[in-house]
């Protein structure tokens, strides 16, 4: 006759032996599967999109970031990475003339989509006017965040533009809609370290047609 002791552990035993019988049969179904999709799923794809105004294609890796993809891939690395999390907008680029944190986007999202970055603005000689004007009033330090701050300040433009009512016409530009508030509240997505926020203003302001 078994003592209470081995009782115990005949019980623990077998409560421990068909536990693992079950995660074992219920696992197994799971894991055929999970083998079956490694096998035929692919991870990387074909992309094709428009990037200042050239059309490429890229194989790549089906999580590579936009950001990823234009730095690693096309080699264009004025598009800065800065936090990685979409709260700093070093990254910002536009895609079909609205601002994104391309760090945030798949570049597999954006197949056929038209992307500008700061490579495609203007270049030494024949500066995009906003790129001219953030020279002209001294809208960086340090630089690192400028061309998501130049990318962001042109896309701010378009979108005041975007809310005057079709039917004002006239001399009525983006600069009469906006205020340094709201240029600053519409900004407020880029970070500069370095604090060229009033002057940051005042290159928008121009570019728009207003007084700085």
């Amino acid at each position: 006759m078994q003592s209470p002791f081995e009782l115990e552990i005949s019980r623990r035993g077998l409560l421990i032996s068909s536990a693992a019988t079950v995660a074992v049969t219920g696992a197994a179904p799971s894991l055929a599967a999970a083998q079956s999709a490694g096998t035929d799923m692919a991870l990387t794809s074909k992309l094709s999109f428009t990037v200042n105004g050239e059309s490429r294609s890229i194989d790549i890796d089906n999580r590579t970031t936009l950001l990823d993809a234009l730095r690693e891939h096309l080699h264009l690395t004025g598009t800065k990475k800065g936090c990685d999390h979409g709260q700093c907008g070093a990254c910002t680029v536009m895609v079909d003339g609205r601002r994104i944190n391309s760090c945030l986007s798949l570049a597999l999202m954006h197949e056929g989509d038209e992307i500008t970055t700061i490579e495609g603005l203007g270049e030494p000689g024949n500066l995009h006017p906003m790129q001219a004007a953030f020279v002209k009033h001294d809208g960086f330090q340090c630089g690192y965040c400028t061309p998501g701050q130049i990318c962001s300040s042109i896309a701010v433009i378009e979108e005041i533009k975007a809310n005057i009512p079709s039917h004002v016409t006239g001399d009525l530009n983006a600069a009469a809609q906006m205020t340094p508030t709201e240029i600053r509240e519409r900004m407020s997505g880029n970070i500069c370290r370095c604090g060229a926020y009033s002057n940051i203003v005042d290159a928008i302001v121009e570019v728009a047609g207003g007084k700085a």
